[in-house]
C-alpha cells in the first residue's frame, strides 16, 4: 500500500511540474513518454487546476523561490493539456488521447487493445475470424502485435500472418460490426478514409520479432499457399540496409563468403554509410580494391544490383540459420 501511496504523489507532483513548465517545455518531456505514462500524466493534468502553496514550492524548489497561498496554473487545463499533447506527439497521434483524457469520450475497442498486454489481447480475440484478427493487429504496434501472434495456436497464427500480408487497406465501415465505438474512431469526422494498413511489409515487420522457429514455420505455410507472396514477405524481413544492423563480426563472417564481384555490384546501389560500413570491416588493401572497381565500373541496371544484393541477404540468412550470426529482432532463443 505504501507504494502505491508514493507512486499517487510522484504522479501528482509530475503533473504539478509539467503545468508549471509551459506547453512546450512540457512537451518535450511527452516526447520520452510511453503512451500509458501520456496518458496517465493527461488525465491527471486536466483534473489540476490549483495547488497549495506548500506542496507547489516543494514540487518546484528549483525552479521558484516563493508563491502565492494558492496558485491558479493555467485558464483552461483541458486547452492546455490539448496544446501539450499535439506539440508532442503530433494532431493524429493526439487526437484520440485527447478525446480520452480531455473530452471524457469512451475510446475502446482497437485504442484500450493497445493499453492491454499481449496475453490479455489474445484472450479477447483468439475465438473472432482471422480475418477480424488480422485487420486489429495491424492496428497495434509490430511488437506487441507479434506479441499476440505467440499466443495463438501454430495454424491460427500461420492463417492471420497469412491473411495480413494480403491485406492491402481497410475500409473504415468494415470494422463497425465487430466493435460499434471502434467505427466512430475510424469512420467519424475527418477520418473517412481507405487506411494503409497491412500487406507484405506489415507482416514482414510482425515477423522480425517472433523469433527463428515460429517466423519459420509461419513463412513455409504461406509458401505452400503462395510462394510469390512468402518471398515478398521474406524480402522485406530483412533488407539490405538491415547490414548496418549487424555488428563487426557478423560482416566479416559475410565478407569472408561474398564473391568480390557480387559485393562491388550490390554496393553500387548502397549509400555510403553502408559502404563505410563495408569497408571498415576490410583490410585496408581489400577495401582499396573494392573502391577502385566501383569506381571503374559503368553504370549497372538496377535489378543487377537487386539481384546481387538478395544474393547477399540469402547467404546473412543462412549464416543466421546456422547460428553463426544474430539477425535483430526479439528472438525467441536465450544466450548462456
Amino acid at each position: 500500500m505504501a507504494s502505491a501511496v508514493t507512486e499517487e504523489e510522484g504522479l501528482h507532483s509530475s503533473a504539478i511540474l509539467l503545468m508549471a513548465l509551459g506547453e512546450e517545455c512540457a512537451a518535450e518531456v511527452f516526447k520520452h513518454l510511453t503512451p500509458k505514462e501520456v496518458q496517465r500524466l493527461g488525465e491527471r493534468m486536466a483534473r489540476l487546476t490549483t495547488v497549495a502553496d506548500q506542496q507547489f514550492d516543494e514540487v518546484l524548489a528549483r525552479f521558484m523561490g516563493t508563491v502565492q497561498s494558492q496558485r491558479s496554473l493555467v485558464d483552461d487545463s483541458n486547452a492546455y493539456v490539448s496544446n501539450v499533447l499535439k506539440l508532442a506527439l503530433g494532431d493524429d497521434k493526439a487526437g484520440l488521447l485527447i478525446d480520452r483524457i480531455v473530452q471524457g469520450r469512451d475510446v475502446s475497442g482497437i485504442e484500450s487493445l493497445k493499453w492491454m498486454d499481449a496475453t490479455a489481447v489474445a484472450e479477447l480475440i483468439r475465438n473472432e475470424h482471422p480475418q477480424i484478427i488480422a485487420s486489429i493487429l495491424v492496428h497495434l504496434d509490430r511488437d506487441h502485435a507479434s506479441g499476440v501472434l505467440t499466443c495463438f495456436t501454430d495454424r491460427l497464427r500461420n492463417d492471420v500472418v497469412l491473411r495480413i500480408a494480403t491485406l492491402d487497406g481497410m475500409q473504415p465501415n468494415a470494422m463497425k460490426e465487430l466493435n460499434d465505438v471502434l467505427s466512430k474512431v475510424l469512420a467519424g469526422g475527418e477520418r473517412v478514409r481507405k487506411a494503409a494498413l497491412g500487406g507484405p511489409k506489415t507482416a514482414a515487420e510482425m515477423l522480425n520479432f517472433l523469433g527463428a522457429s515460429a517466423e519459420g514455420a509461419v513463412l513455409e505455410s504461406i509458401r505452400d499457399l503462395d510462394g510469390d507472396l512468402a518471398q515478398k514477405i521474406e524480402d522485406q524481413m530483412f533488407t539490405f540496409d538491415d547490414l548496418l544492423k549487424l555488428d563487426n563480426k557478423a560482416i566479416q563472417l559475410m565478407l569472408r563468403e561474398v564473391p568480390g564481384e557480387s559485393l562491388v555490384v550490390a554496393l553500387k546501389g548502397a549509400e555510403p554509410e553502408m559502404r563505410q560500413k563495408i569497408f571498415s570491416n576490410m583490410s585496408a588493401r581489400a577495401a582499396e580494391t573494392v573502391k577502385e572497381d566501383l569506381e571503374s565500373r559503368g553504370p549497372v541496371r538496377l535489378s543487377e544490383v537487386e539481384a546481387q544484393q538478395k544474393e547477399i541477404l540469402k547467404l546473412v540468412r543462412r549464416l543466421s540459420e546456422e547460428g553463426q550470426i544474430v539477425l535483430g529482432g526479439s528472438g525467441d532463443e536465450s544466450f548462456v
